[in-house]
C-alpha cells in the first residue's frame, strides 16, 4: 500500500465526506480509493484483448441482414 500526504480543496473534502457516508467507508483513504475505482471503470477505456479485436473485425466484415419493417422483424424472430 502506498501512503501519501495530499492537499485537497474544501470542495474535494466535502465530496470525500459524502462518499464516506454514502458507502459507509471508514476513512477518506477508502473514499479516495472508491473514487479512483469509479473513475477507472467509467472514464478509462479498458484494453481489448487481441483475439477480441480479431473477432470484432470479422463481425464487421459480415453482410448485414435486411429485416424490413418492424412487423417483418417480429414475424421472423418471434416464436
Amino acid at each position: 500500500m502506498v501512503q501519501a500526504i495530499v492537499n485537497i480543496s474544501e470542495d474535494a473534502n466535502k465530496v470525500l465526506n459524502i462518499l464516506k457516508a454514502k458507502y459507509s467507508l471508514k476513512d477518506k483513504s477508502e473514499a479516495i480509493n472508491k473514487m479512483a475505482k469509479e473513475y477507472q471503470d467509467v472514464i478509462l477505456e479498458p484494453e481489448l484483448r487481441p483475439e477480441y479485436v480479431e473477432k470484432l473485425l470479422k463481425i464487421q466484415k459480415q453482410k448485414a441482414i435486411h429485416i424490413g419493417t418492424i412487423e417483418d422483424f417480429k414475424k421472423k424472430y418471434r416464436s
